[in-house]
């Protein structure tokens, strides 16, 4: 537990505040997609942020980063970019093995840290360098359950022990809809019944999304991850707020299954989901327990059309809310065929723009991408913590896990 301490020479180094006339240091590992929106919305924050690095294994890669988003310097590797004075938060945009020991690093180097979800993964961390795909998906899933809660536990150990914060890239947290949900629920004071909520689409085309030993799990991980965080989040803060102390998950059942293998697949000429998939489920569902009784419902596919589907429905004992991050119908068009529109960006996973669409206006700001890293920057410049932080992200993972275990064995798993 951190201290509270009146004397500022026993805070710890996250609470103490920054020079408020410096803009805040962004340090960002990897130059793949989710780097990409993380730069768009550190840039979009003015004066209170600065990319001041990159790194990434491909180096030429960086460099096309660090051009495009007017970045400070490419760094060859992340000692390199840690060694740097002007660095103060790291972002780690970067595969699922590679968190803890990133996050060690940087905590080491006395380093704000952010990273992408899901915290942590069983990816064979325990068979050696380059496990064997198939022994990594064999592991008893008990033991994955153990093993990624531990690395998660790890991670926000050596936070708490360097005195810099661990943050959880959980956008769901921070996007429009989720934020007036949260302050109507305040306004409202009901109690929160049960929470139902997924993010779909058609499937990831990524080889390494199909393989257990790559990404740690399915569309479960993968997507029903966003769902998770908040409900999580939305229980934590009503205990919070009536008594003090959070109301936590104590159990949860669930169900996994690869649908891109029914055997009628095999017969249709223009079936559109992704198929291949190796030993991840494409689609997966949990059920929470909470330890006030209350329920929550998430899920998480690689089996629908028509572009990202991301929503939370909440049921209260005076209200109820239903937030639709994506889509959303600020904006509807219509265009009789692809052309039209070109190669203009609709909204993530729409290929086409033929039909009735719902282009995004902003979805850095609709997915809450925005909103999330300006309470990163926020919360390192201050000295408090962010909203998404390092536990929200090991709860998950314990979650999920359990819901791994329960899966494989057929029952229901009590949490600890």
């Amino acid at each position: 537990m951190r201290k509270s301490a009146l004397d500022p020479g026993a805070m710890p180094v996250s609470l103490r505040p920054m020079d408020p006339n410096r803009p805040l240091g962004i340090g960002v590992v990897g130059a793949g997609f989710i780097a990409e929106t993380r730069a768009r919305c550190y840039r979009a924050l003015g004066g209170a942020a600065r990319l001041a690095a990159v790194t990434s294994r491909g180096g030429e890669k960086a460099r096309s980063y660090a051009q495009k988003f007017e970045v400070g310097a490419v760094a060859d590797d992340l000692a390199a970019l840690l060694s740097r004075d002007d660095v103060d938060l790291v972002d780690l945009c970067v595969p699922n093995d590679l968190h803890r020991p990133f996050t060690e690093q940087a905590a080491a180097a006395g380093k704000h840290v952010v990273c992408t979800k899901p915290l942590t993964a069983y990816v064979g961390q325990d068979l050696g360098a380059d496990p064997d795909a198939a022994a990594v998906s064999a592991t008893p899933r008990p033991r994955m359950l153990d093993l990624a809660v531990a690395d998660a536990e790890a991670m926000v150990k050596a936070c708490d022990a360097a005195g810099v914060q661990l943050m959880y890239g959980e956008n769901w947290l921070y996007a429009p809809a989720v934020e007036r949900t949260r302050a109507l629920l305040e306004q409202a004071g009901g109690t929160i019944l049960d929470m139902r909520g997924g993010e779909c689409h058609k499937g990831s085309h990524s080889p390494y999304s199909k393989l257990w030993k790559h990404t740690g799990g399915g569309a479960l991980l993968r997507l029903g991850a966003h769902p998770v965080g908040a409900m999580l989040w939305f229980k934590r803060e009503e205990g919070l707020r009536r008594d003090g102390q959070p109301i936590v998950p104590v159990a949860v059942v669930a169900d996994l299954a690869d649908c891109s293998k029914i055997a009628s697949l095999d017969a249709e000429a223009k079936a559109h989901v992704t198929r291949g998939w190796v030993d991840v489920e494409n689609w997966g569902t949990v059920l929470i327990e909470f330890s006030d009784g209350s329920r929550g419902n998430a899920w998480g596919a690689d089996t629908m059309l028509g572009g990202m589907e991301s929503r939370l429905e909440i049921q209260t004992s005076n209200a109820r809310y239903r937030c639709n991050l994506s889509p959303n119908d600020m904006l509807q068009t219509y265009a009789p065929d692809a052309s039209v529109f070109g190669e203009a960006y609709i909204m993530e996973k729409v290929d086409s723009g033929a039909g009735w669409t719902t282009p995004m206006p902003d979805e850095d700001w609709t997915s809450g991408h925005f909103q999330m890293c300006a309470d990163f920057v926020a919360a390192a410049r201050e000295g408090r913590p962010a909203r998404a932080d390092g536990a929200l992200g090991r709860d998950v993972v314990r979650v999920i896990y359990a819901a791994y275990v329960g899966a494989a064995e057929g029952r229901r798993v009590a949490l600890d």
